[in-house]
């Protein structure tokens, strides 16, 4: 089973998603988003699979920060251009197990990702 989690390391959910991990013993890659880089085809990948408006995080800074007028215009066609631009824009984390993309944490979610 391969499994890579997509955020920024110093964020709290990304935090516990890596503690649960760790208690759990399960292997997983990170890929920083600020240190590796993200590219449209990832984000698009992110949108296809789990819906653009699911990946786009309103709740951060960065989102907050938009103007009314940028908050309106985002659609599929433009978010990912914004989201390579502003990776802290994307929720997190984004885990891929396999070829299958998950949003956000909890531990039940968890579980039942690993089958525990």
């Amino acid at each position: 089973m391969s499994t890579t989690m997509f955020g920024i390391p110093n964020c709290d959910t990304i935090k516990k998603a890596k503690k649960w991990l760790e208690a759990n013993n399960i292997e997983c890659q990170f890929h920083d988003y600020r240190k590796q880089g993200i590219t449209p085809e990832l984000v698009e990948q992110f949108c296809q699979q789990l819906g653009w408006e699911l990946v786009l995080n309103k709740r951060g800074t960065t989102y907050r920060q938009l103007s009314p007028e940028q908050k309106e215009q985002l659609n599929e066609t433009n978010v990912v251009a914004l989201l390579v631009e502003q990776p802290a824009m994307i929720k997190r984390p984004i885990l891929k197990v396999d070829d299958q993309l998950h949003i956000g944490f909890k531990a039940e979610q968890y579980q039942q990702i690993f089958n525990l």
